[in-house]
């Protein structure tokens, strides 16, 4: 059966709401196009923009404590620098995120969302050329999952477990469940480039949240490590050559 992508996306701002896009150009040792760009502060980070480092999850607004981003459909702009944001259907706000006002005006627009569950200062911040703020420090330059992989999960959790609650760039269809973690160390062909499989990803609580409801409804963690022994589903890759990948492009192992 063939390898395919299914879908790509990107998540502007870690921890809030992907965006599909039907196909980018990824550069060798470079990070997924538009990934992971903005932050929240969970409080006082720490972060520096002139000497960036990785950072905890934990330093930011995220999922796995803050279900509650779920509830926002965001959309960033990357020629304008505008996100547009709405809340579960309602009036969309546009934020100008690099003119001085904009990250401002954001700031108090979670707070005023999140209050009273919230009682730090979420300042808005950007990643400086060739940082993003993943959750890997080593590998977090582009994630795979394999879709027979979460329709396995839905079997063992006797319910339909959305793909979304896993965050990945890529999604991809056609090969048995749980054989991409025999990729690891491999190399692919994705389209016109070349991606070498680093590592499985490990998962946190911020699966249990239902991407749609922004209710935590399914323990997957405890699914994972219940049924195989371990909290992995996913695989890190790295772009070892430069090319432009598309939904429906076949996957090969070279």
């Amino acid at each position: 059966m063939t390898i395919k992508v299914e879908t790509l996306y990107r998540y502007p701002i870690k921890g809030l709401s992907p965006e599909q896009v039907s196909q980018v150009q990824v550069e060798a040792g470079q990070y997924f196009p538009g990934d992971r760009i903005f932050a929240i502060e969970n409080g006082r980070s720490g972060f520096d923009p002139l000497a960036p480092q990785f950072l905890p999850k934990t330093r930011f607004l995220m999922l796995m404590k803050h279900e509650q981003l779920a509830r926002l459909t965001t959309h960033y702009d990357e020629a304008s620098g505008e996100l547009t944001l709405a809340h579960q259907g309602e009036r969309k706000i546009t934020f100008a995120l690099r003119a001085e006002a904009g990250p401002q005006a954001l700031r108090d627009y979670l707070i005023a969302f999140f209050k009273p569950k919230i009682n730090v200062d979420p300042q808005i911040l950007a990643a400086p050329e060739g940082f993003r703020f993943t959750d890997s420090r080593r590998s977090g330059f582009v994630s795979l999952l394999n879709l027979n992989s979460v329709r396995d999960l839905s079997r063992l959790a006797g319910a339909e477990v959305d793909p979304l609650r896993f965050r990945a760039n890529l999604h991809f269809d056609g090969l048995a469940a749980w054989q991409e973690m025999q990729w690891i160390g491999r190399r692919l062909q994705i389209g016109g480039a070349q991606f070498k499989i680093l590592k499985a990803i490990d998962r946190c609580p911020a699966t249990h949240v239902n991407p749609l409801t922004a209710k935590r409804d399914l323990d997957m963690v405890g699914l994972l490590e219940e049924n195989f022994g371990h909290n992995q589903c996913g695989i890190y890759a790295k772009i070892f050559q430069s090319g432009l990948i598309s939904a429906q492009d076949q996957i090969e192992l070279i």
